[in-house]
């Protein structure tokens, strides 16, 4: 008699472990990463003495493990040697915080002018080739 009932949730119990590991293995081959992963990125930069904004963070699989890229706001007057070792430390903190990343860049930008939409070049001509932008 109880064998339907059984039957039934062990089913169910199959197609949620079976429907968790495909959703895991799809957003793996399509480099999604969890979004606690970003959250702890930055918070871990924010510990960063001379860090005064993070504009981009982007995380990815590389084989078995994460490569993130963060772009970090710093005082504009500050000179291009106190700018690397703020991005030393933030690859510091955050290798040592997060042991499941295998690398980190980090591009350091003026506060005044941080984060991707600064680095686009607008629509331009190169001689005979079409206008296009960057």
């Amino acid at each position: 008699m109880a064998d339907p009932p059984v039957g039934l949730l062990i089913a169910a119990v199959i197609l949620k472990i079976g429907w968790e590991s495909g959703y895991s293995i799809v957003m793996r081959m399509l480099d999604g990463v969890d979004p606690e992963v970003t959250e702890k990125v930055i918070h871990a930069i924010h510990h960063v003495s001379g860090v005064q904004d993070v504009t981009e963070v982007r995380v990815r699989w590389l084989g078995h493990r994460l490569l993130a890229e963060v772009n970090v706001g710093v005082d504009p007057s500050l000179s291009a040697e106190a700018g690397h070792h703020i991005a030393a430390e933030v690859q510091h903190q955050l290798l040592h915080h997060l042991r499941y990343l295998s690398n980190v860049v980090v591009h350091v930008d003026p506060l005044t002018a941080s984060g991707e939409h600064h680095h686009r070049v607008a629509s331009h001509t190169h001689g005979e080739f079409p206008t296009h932008a960057h």
